[in-house]
């Protein structure tokens, strides 16, 4: 993502900004289209199989350029699952109810 402030017209201006946070009011973000949340809203969510199993919480999701996003998965024990943001596994997302539904492919078992 490339972006351009007001007031910073060159690399050396950017460069002043390397390594801080830019932060944005929710009301200032626009819709979203349908199927795409912010990863802010999916942090924390639970995550169960398609068999009702709790597996854990959304606790961080890696975003990879040219591939798909990767849901890490925390169980209370602190035990890991890294998921694959695909339509296979991936099969619903509720914000509303805290709820991940997933299909646990081969190999994420």
């Amino acid at each position: 993502m490339i972006l351009k402030f007001k007031g910073c017209d060159s690399v050396e201006e950017a460069e002043k900004l390397r390594n801080t946070y830019l932060f944005v009011k929710r009301e200032d973000l626009g819709e979203l289209p349908e199927g795409v949340y912010y990863i802010a809203d999916l942090i924390g969510l639970e995550v169960y199989t398609d068999e009702n199993e709790l597996l854990g919480k959304v606790d961080d999701i890696y975003s990879v350029a040219g591939a798909n996003d990767i849901y890490v998965v925390k169980d209370e024990m602190g035990k890991t699952k890294l998921l694959p943001g695909i339509p296979d596994v991936i099969q619903k997302i509720d914000v509303e109810n805290a709820k991940i539904t997933v299909h646990l492919i081969e190999g994420l078992d």
